[in-house]
C-alpha cells in the first residue's frame, strides 16, 4: 500500500464517509425492497383484485398501474440517492483528498 492510500485509510472523515454512505444505501435499499416484496405479495394473495379493472369496463389494471408505481417510486429512490452522493458525499470525498 502506498502512502495516499494510508493517509486515506487513516483519516477519520473517510470513516465517516464509508458509515454513512453504507448506511444510507442500506436504509434505501430495504426501502426499495419492501415496497418490490409488498407489490408481489399483493399479486400473489390477492390476485382477483390486482387483475382487476381500474374502472368498469376497462382493460387497465389495477397491477398495472401499481407496477407503473413501484418503477416510478425506484426512479425516485434512484434520484434522492444520486442527490446526495453528488452533495454531501462528494463533499466529504473532497475532504479526505484534501488533508
Amino acid at each position: 500500500m502506498d502512502a495516499i492510500q494510508e493517509k486515506i485509510l487513516a483519516n477519520p472523515k473517510f470513516h465517516e464517509l464509508v458509515a454513512k454512505r453504507n448506511r444510507f444505501a442500506r436504509t434505501l435499499t430495504l426501502i426499495i425492497l419492501v415496497v418490490y416484496a409488498a407489490f408481489i405479495a399483493f399479486a400473489i394473495f390477492a390476485p382477483k383484485m390486482f387483475g382487476a379493472p381500474v374502472l368498469s369496463g376497462s382493460d387497465w389494471a389495477i397491477g398495472l398501474l401499481l407496477g407503473w408505481l413501484v418503477q416510478a417510486f425506484a426512479f425516485v429512490m434512484t434520484g434522492i440517492y444520486t442527490r446526495r452522493a453528488n452533495g454531501e458525499f462528494d463533499a466529504l470525498s473532497r475532504d479526505v483528498l484534501r488533508n
